[in-house]
């Protein structure tokens, strides 16, 4: 049996999330596991008082996700997805792992204009079922903000730019790719794609 490692990579806003919805209904039998829910989990269970403590809970995040991972790749999980804005910082550990255990690497690569990523971006921050420690310096389980747009930790279009360039999310290749520009939504087709995973 063929073990696959499905990564959705690409910049915030590129909607990885809807895709992980789709490739859901054709891979019943998928794991799925995520940086940023270990991030909301770990803000929910720890929380954080400023933004040195923010910047350890991610270090935690990135220890307990490879544990995890190589967990579900000893056990042999068949499809394994994970959906995050990947970057060179994650590929050798990726790499390492699927290799270790056996795993086929297929990259869904998200991309689009970084005006209309910065559009998504901004509204997306400022909506109320975005997790308050992504938004936040501090932040401890059952904290609230009504008005979004108070948030001190809101990212600004010159620093998501430089993210963006730096980290080079819409060039992250581990190893078979498929690309997808997803500038306008209404335009992406992704059967062909999902035709080729369902018959994996």
């Amino acid at each position: 049996m063929n073990r696959y490692l499905i990564l959705i990579a690409g910049s915030p806003a590129t909607g990885k999330s809807y895709l992980v919805d789709k490739i859901k209904n054709i891979l019943p039998s998928l794991f799925i596991l995520t940086p940023d829910e270990l991030k909301e989990m770990l803000a929910d269970s720890v929380g954080f008082n400023n933004l040195t403590e923010k910047a350890q809970l991610e270090e935690d995040v990135w220890f307990n996700y490879y544990h995890i991972l190589s967990i579900y790749m000893q056990l042999g999980k068949q499809f394994i997805l994970s959906e995050y804005p990947f970057s060179d910082k994650q590929k050798n550990q990726l790499r390492k792992l699927s290799e270790d255990y056996g795993y086929q690497v297929i990259t869904i690569r998200l991309r689009a204009e970084f005006e209309t990523l910065w559009e998504r971006r901004k509204l997306r921050d400022r909506q109320n079922d975005r997790h308050l420690s992504h938004i936040m310096s501090h932040y401890h389980y059952g904290d609230e903000l009504a008005d979004r747009t108070q948030a001190d930790n809101l990212i600004n279009k010159s620093d998501f730019r430089k993210i963006i360039d730096d980290r080079r999310y819409d060039q992250f290749t581990l190893g078979e790719v498929w690309d997808f520009d997803v500038t306008d939504f209404n335009r992406v087709d992704y059967s062909e794609l999902l035709d080729y995973l369902e018959q994996l």
